[in-house]
């Protein structure tokens, strides 16, 4: 199971134990909804990013990426608990 997934899963536990406890394979429904929220997050931070300037230096690269993961991750876990609950 990946982080989103354990977050997920914590998140369920905490707001909503009774159902976790109903669902018939726990693990199996959390390593689900973590890849799909990892693949949410992926494909919002290659939009959030766009495309790559040519004469983009090094650095300021990795900052861009670093910035839309992050933005991505906010986004699509913000969604996530306003979803489920």
């Amino acid at each position: 199971m990946n982080r989103y997934g354990q977050q997920a899963q914590r998140h369920w536990q905490q707001t909503m134990p009774a159902r976790v406890r109903d669902l018939d394979d726990p693990e199996q429904f959390f390593m689900a909804m973590g890849e799909e929220l990892e693949a949410a997050i992926e494909e919002l931070a290659r939009t959030l990013a766009g495309p790559t300037p040519t004469d983009e230096p090094y650095m300021t690269r990795v900052q861009r990426l670093t910035t839309a993961r992050f933005e991505a991750e906010s986004q699509v876990l913000r969604g996530m608990l306003l979803t489920v609950g």
